[in-house]
């Protein structure tokens, strides 16, 4: 399943994007810069009931490790209410995220292959995911190698 993110601009979204990947987050073809952003838990919970979704990959946690503290969407404000449901197309327009933040781990995890080698924090993160969405992750990617997946549960 692929999870919408929220969009971020400006020099925080290129520092993501330089950190991603083995040769950054680039069109492979074109090497266009591709949209970063921060998870979005409502659109996420959307996506996994529509699609009856029963499992996540939770990609690029190693991506993360930089950040001191790492926003995440937990809410939108729509004309002044607050709702974590995602909001039907003819409101998402006039939609605002609300961001909460979880500790960061500071530290490279690329190294990582079973979820007790990640930090306390890090792992806090994907429990975060997991109760929010209400499904279970099952792999969390530390890098952009095929072993660098860990395997949850």
């Amino acid at each position: 399943m692929i999870i919408e993110l929220l969009s971020v601009y400006g020099a925080e979204a290129e520092e993501l994007r330089k950190r991603g990947g083995s040769g950054g987050e680039y069109g492979a073809t074109t090497g266009r810069p591709r949209r970063m952003g921060w998870f979005d838990v409502p659109a996420a919970r959307y996506g996994c009931r529509v699609q009856g979704a029963t499992g996540i990959a939770l990609t690029n946690l190693d991506v993360l490790g930089y950040l001191d503290e790492i926003p995440i969407c937990v809410e939108y404000e729509i004309d002044g209410e607050r709702t974590d449901e995602f909001p039907v197309t003819g409101r998402l327009e006039s939609a605002k995220p609300v961001l909460a933040s979880l500790p960061g781990w500071r530290c490279d995890i690329s190294g990582a292959r079973t979820m007790a080698d990640l930090p306390r924090e890090a792992r806090s993160y994907v429990e975060f995911v997991e109760k929010a969405l209400d499904v279970p992750v099952q792999y969390v990617s530390v890098g952009p190698e095929r072993g660098q997946t860990i395997l949850c549960g």
